[in-house]
């Protein structure tokens, strides 16, 4: 699991580091050593520096290739530089390395490779001017495109921009920033590496999920044991007009096949013709409805709950008054881990707070962003401007697990928060949530911390979707082909964890 850093936690992690004994030069030549070790080099290179402490990373790399008779050029945007920048800008020139400032209409097609070295994480607001023209010239180079730290014009906590470089590869320094994958960071950057220089975190509450994470939960199992020990889960959805969300959660694929012992399907009574065909290692159990949705019945509920360690509630559920009404009696009496999604998210935002806070249940709330405003009340863009400070106030104001699809996804109990990178844009189709809802409430069966569940399962999800995409398109693949393809996944895991 690798430590990811806010800008501001950055930023006090390299002070600190600083003040016990290494100077802020040392860390300069340690990230241009870094990175000039980690990258394939294409001549002739152009390195294109800002004013900051980046533009130091780039003159450390630029008199390293050419110390090594690497054709290379420094173009510098303006004529300002930092402190440590200017020494190593200083030893530059001493080297005789070429050098050039930024002219209006200049163009970049002759280099092989292009660094970006102009903004590090720091960087806040629009970019404009002389950088705005850079940056579009670097975009339509044809060079294969190296940014430093992170993306010219991203912002280090949210992944936004307006006008940002697209890299082949990004190296981050010290450690990731949660921009280097929230929102629009996937599609800015096809490879992103981190090097360690040697610079201490001074918070290590959230971290990158990694298959070495999430594979001891997924260990050859015992002879001496039983379907029980793995847990029965519950799948509480559809409707006579959404029957597919459910059967997407129940499939064999999302659900027992990432782990669970035992699971009962609860729809209701209307859709036992359509779901009994496709059910059989599952267990049907068929709710009273009201021809069209659920009509709850607390004896039916309190027996579909009576043993069972986790349950999914809301995909394809409706929003009907009997679907609130389970919901309400599940927030009071189920004292499981509770997953909601789809129609329950709707329906949650719905109730009093109190409801939520005062659950007997462990709850684990699976939104998507325009979900997300509905529970909070905030805008979709203040969301998206700060989606792990968001999803962290809510988890730990109601004492739940929030799991925030996007891009990439948020995973946090308010102490501890995960991010998980794994998915592609071939996701981006109705049902890839209750297929994640399908393997969530498998694990969260047994395994026993829901934060860590939650990631396993937003991991295993993207990963399935991934090969998915690979074998389909992703233009043409659906929810289904990444439900087919989570069994392949976990099997992986068992052989990484075997290891």
């Amino acid at each position: 699991m690798k430590t990811i850093l806010s800008v501001k936690a950055m930023r006090e992690s390299d002070a600190k580091t600083i003040a016990d004994g290494i100077p802020g030069r040392e860390l300069m030549l340690r990230a241009g050593q870094a990175i000039y070790a980690r990258t394939d080099w294409n001549p002739p290179v152009a390195v294109l520096c800002g004013s900051g402490n980046n533009a130091g990373d780039g003159y450390v790399i630029a008199k390293l290739l050419h110390g090594a008779g690497t054709p290379c050029e420094l173009i510098r945007l303006n004529s300002r530089s930092s402190e440590d920048g200017g020494y190593y800008l200083g030893l530059c020139r001493e080297a005789g390395v070429p050098e050039r400032l930024w002219e209006p209409g200049m163009t970049l097609e002759k280099y092989g490779t292009v660094v970006d070295c102009i903004f590090g994480t720091g960087f806040r607001g629009k970019v404009t001017g002389t950088v705005a023209e850079a940056i579009s010239r670097i975009n339509e180079s044809g060079a294969r495109v190296v940014s430093v730290d992170i993306n010219s014009g991203l912002n280090g906590d949210s992944g936004l921009a307006e006008t940002c470089v697209r890299s082949d590869l990004t190296v981050s320094v010290g450690s990731f920033q949660p921009g280097h994958f929230l929102n629009a960071a996937k599609d800015m950057m096809k490879e992103k590496i981190n090097c360690d220089i040697g610079i201490r975190p001074v918070d290590e509450h959230m971290a990158l999920v990694e298959a070495a994470d999430v594979a001891p939960f997924f260990r050859l199992r015992a002879n001496n044991a039983h379907k029980g020990t793995y847990g029965y889960t519950a799948l509480i959805g559809g409707s006579k007009r959404y029957s597919g969300a459910i059967r997407l959660a129940a499939m064999a694929n999302a659900a027992m096949r990432s782990g669970a012992g035992v699971v009962k399907l609860a729809v209701p009574d209307v859709l036992w013709p359509v779901i009994a065909p496709a059910v059989l290692e599952a267990t049907l159990f068929p709710l009273n409805d009201d021809g069209s949705e659920i009509a709850f019945r607390e004896k039916e509920f309190a027996e579909l709950t009576a043993n069972i360690r986790t349950a999914a509630f809301g995909m394809g559920i409706g929003t009907g008054e009997g679907a609130a009404l389970a919901l309400d009696w599940l927030l009071k009496s189920y004292e499981g881990t509770l997953i909601i999604d789809a129609d329950g998210l709707t329906l949650l935002s719905r109730m009093e707070k109190e409801k939520i806070r005062e659950a007997s249940c462990m709850l684990i709330l699976t939104p998507h962003m325009k979900e997300f405003s509905r529970l909070t009340g905030l805008e979709i863009r203040q969301i998206l401007e700060n989606p792990v400070g968001s999803a962290e106030a809510y988890a730990q104001e109601n004492k739940a697990v929030v799991l925030l699809k996007g891009p990439s996804t948020v995973v946090t109990d308010g102490r501890r928060t995960r991010i998980v990178d794994t998915g592609c844009p071939g996701m981006a189709t109705a049902g890839s949530g209750d297929v994640l809802s399908g393997i969530l409430a498998a694990a969260a069966a047994f395994v026993p911390d829901p934060l860590e569940a939650a990631a396993a399962a937003a991991w295993i999800n993207g990963k399935a979707g991934e090969l998915a995409q690979e074998r389909m398109g992703s233009v043409s693949m659906n929810a289904g082909d990444t439900a087919g393809c989570v069994a392949e996944i976990v099997h992986t895991l068992e052989e990484e964890a075997g290891r």
